[in-house]
């Protein structure tokens, strides 16, 4: 156990030390790591003056905030009378959502140390505190249990790889054993964590389906993007790498491009990936260079707006199935009852081995399969059921948020006014 903590703090050093090593050598990302955490304990000291009770909610970054989005929205209708204080650990989630009007304070977790985990918590002083789906910080979760604080997990998920199951991981079996309640996606987390002694644990699936299914409920129209399209044949593709254009390339200038349009959200929007974008489609038009044309190609040059954009797609590719990252969101373009298109790593990802086995989600392994995938979509029989399969999937998985609000009122963590 002492050899464990050692070790943890270790790696943690070790982390600083190399994000601060990145921010150096110019890394956009590690630099906004560092500079938002310089800045962090002024801000937090101003923004805590005051008596009002705190609601603590830690997402990793941009994906888990969404995913936690239904429950942070319900909590400022239920409680208004209370604070919410919103952190993140990457930039590509406080850089986008760091002016979210829907907490009071949102910034940068602090790296977990014990100094940092103290002072955090004496200005913060939750009075419940929620983690989204995972993140587990020793110093952090040690501190909120010795100050009694109680501790959700909402939409987590667990795999027989992680720490937690192994033979050397009691350190991190007792953070979850110290937890009050842990919300989970499927029945083999259930499972899993049962076998290590942790029973306080319920299957209340995901909140992204609550949190697509808002945005079907309430479509948000883009007029630019509207006024670009010229032809019913779009093809979206959202959260694409370099690996996932690639393969997009060969198909469109292989002889995809006859009557269609690509609108192509990619996932890093940075200058040099902008540009490989710019090489492999020559024609492409950005969308801040747009000034009303109708292009073969639109390169989607901002954040934040791919969520809406899947509407407008008679057919959804979502990146990340060519490399390590896996698979991004697949249940945004579902929500809209798209059909999916995705590459070949998608085993981590619950949602997507759900949606491949009901043949609402094609996988490709090349440009070839994705031509052969979009022209079978030509069909409007075999596209109507890929239609009715994703609509109705989001729907008959909603729900989550209900139930985590359901215990939140039923323990009286919180209190009406």
């Amino acid at each position: 156990m002492r050899v464990s903590f050692f070790l943890y703090n270790i790696g943690i050093r070790l982390y600083r030390a190399a994000v601060g090593l990145a921010a150096r050598a110019g890394k956009a990302k590690a630099k906004a790591w560092i500079e938002g955490r310089e800045r962090l304990w002024p801000e937090l000291e101003a923004a805590m003056e005051g008596q009002k009770p705190t609601v603590w909610v830690h997402a990793a970054s941009l994906g888990e905030f969404e995913q936690g989005r239904p429950v942070l929205e319900n909590l400022r209708t239920d409680y208004p009378g209370h604070r919410i204080v919103l952190t993140f650990f990457s930039p590509s989630g406080y850089e986008v959502r760091k002016n979210w009007p829907g907490a009071d304070f949102v910034c940068y977790l602090p790296l977990d140390t014990p100094q940092n985990a103290t002072r955090f918590l004496d200005l913060v002083r939750p009075k419940l505190a929620i983690f989204i789906k995972y993140e587990f910080w020793l110093h952090f979760l040690q501190a909120l249990y010795a100050r009694k604080v109680p501790v959700l997990l909402i939409s987590g998920i667990f795999r027989d790889k992680q720490l937690f199951f192994r033979s050397y991981g009691k350190m991190f079996r007792n953070l979850l054993l110290h937890m009050d309640h842990l919300f989970v996606q499927n029945e083999a987390s259930i499972t899993l964590l049962h076998n290590i002694g942790v029973k306080h644990v319920s299957l209340a699936g995901d909140t992204r389906f609550d949190r697509v299914w808002a945005l079907r409920q309430n479509p948000v129209s883009l007029p630019v993007i509207e006024a670009a399209l010229r032809v019913p044949k779009v093809l979206v593709a959202g959260s694409t790498w370099e690996a996932d254009e690639t393969v997009l390339a060969e198909w469109w200038y292989g002889g995809g491009k006859e009557g269609r349009q690509l609108v192509l959200a990619p996932h890093e929007i940075h200058k040099a990936h902008l540009d490989k974008i710019q090489s492999l489609f020559p024609d492409a038009v950005r969308f801040s260079e747009l000034n009303g044309r109708q292009p073969d190609v639109l390169v989607i040059d901002n954040v934040g707006m791919l969520a809406a954009l899947y509407r407008y797609g008679r057919i959804c590719y979502v990146g990340g199935g060519f490399g390590k990252e896996g698979i991004h969101n697949l249940l945004e373009p579902a929500t809209y009852g798209r059909p999916v298109i995705i590459g070949p790593e998608y085993s981590r990802f619950h949602e997507a081995e759900m949606l491949v086995h009901l043949r609402g989600t094609i996988v490709i392994n090349n440009a070839a399969e994705l031509g052969k995938a979009i022209e079978a979509l030509n069909d409007p029989y075999y596209y109507g059921q890929t239609v009715e399969i994703t609509s109705r999937f989001v729907e008959e998985h909603k729900g989550a948020t209900e139930k985590i609000m359901r215990y939140i009122q039923e323990k009286r963590f919180l209190t009406r006014e």
